[in-house]
């Protein structure tokens, strides 16, 4: 039995991950689970560990574990903790012995694909048998490549055999959002749920509800799901990031700025930081071939 499927005994610690209860996860009682399910339980609670900003503590646990998933999740955790170079010696060294382990599938694919190497992130995703998570990064990084078509057929194929799944509900929900039209309002029915339910609730949802509500136009409505996620944490960064969007579009200079400004504190390498610099370098220099006539 797959311990992710609705009858296995993963379910509730694998949703409340992808949910972004993290806290949840790591609450979780884990002692009588199944020989089989103990390691895939461990790795969640040690990636939940590192979502909630403790990557230190995940490498000092993980080392005292043996096998690839440990020493797959001890690499992440060291690029999340700004080690990029070392942790990608370590994934490219797992890579070439245990490709076909599936925590070294996917965060050795999420690795390679934050360091800009794609086609090699895509290339050993490929390899999942049936894993969700693959195919949801798989999925999302077709969205980063602009091919919504292959997004859209990646999600499709599993939409056949795993209904069910939140993960295939969240990933189709990505999808949508890039088709738009009435795609969008599919997608927020389901951040909504995600967001406003007490069970399934997080910070993590509610910058998912509130970026579904702004493709919407549903300004205020996406502006009090930004500033309930940012109450719950307020150095979240994609909460940050997106409060810098929704202030620039709602015209609201000053917040942009103090968005912006904390911004740049917390993670001066954002991808949002990164392309405002190329636009204001593109702007610069469109700008610098024209020189203003003055009229007599």
């Amino acid at each position: 039995m797959d311990p992710f499927s609705a009858e296995g005994e993963l379910l509730t610690l694998h949703n409340n991950f992808h949910q972004g209860q993290y806290q949840a996860v790591l609450d979780s009682d884990t002692s009588s689970l199944s020989h089989s399910n103990v390691v895939p339980a461990r790795v969640l609670k040690l990636r939940a560990q590192i979502a909630t900003g403790d990557a230190q503590g995940a490498i000092s646990s993980a080392q005292k574990e043996s096998g690839p998933d440990f020493a797959a999740v001890k690499a992440f955790a060291q690029y999340s903790s700004g080690d990029n170079a070392g942790a990608t010696k370590q994934i490219e060294q797992l890579i070439e012995t245990s490709s076909e382990n599936a925590t070294a599938q996917i965060l050795g694919g999420i690795i390679l694909q934050a360091s800009g190497r794609t086609e090699e992130a895509l290339s050993l995703l490929s390899k999942h048998q049936g894993n969700l998570e693959a195919i949801a990064l798989i999925t999302q990084i077709h969205l980063q490549q602009n091919r919504t078509d292959l997004a859209l057929k990646e999600v499709s194929a599993a939409r056949k055999w795993a209904q069910d799944s939140l993960l295939v509900n969240i990933a189709e929900s990505w999808v949508g959002m890039r088709v738009g039209g009435d795609s969008y309002q599919s997608a927020f029915y389901v951040f909504e749920e995600m967001a406003q339910t007490p069970s399934s609730t997080s910070t993590k949802s509610l910058i998912s509800q509130a970026i579904s509500e702004l493709h919407l136009g549903r300004l205020p409505e996406a502006e009090a799901a930004i500033n309930q996620a940012l109450q719950n944490e307020p150095k979240e960064i994609e909460a940050i990031a997106n409060a810098v969007v929704l202030a620039t579009i709602m015209g609201k200079t000053a917040e942009q700025q103090q968005y912006l400004e904390q911004l740049k504190r917390e993670k001066s390498d954002h991808a949002l930081l990164a392309d405002l610099e190329e636009k204001s370098s593109l702007f610069d220099h469109a700008a610098g071939k024209y020189s203003a006539k003055v009229s007599s």
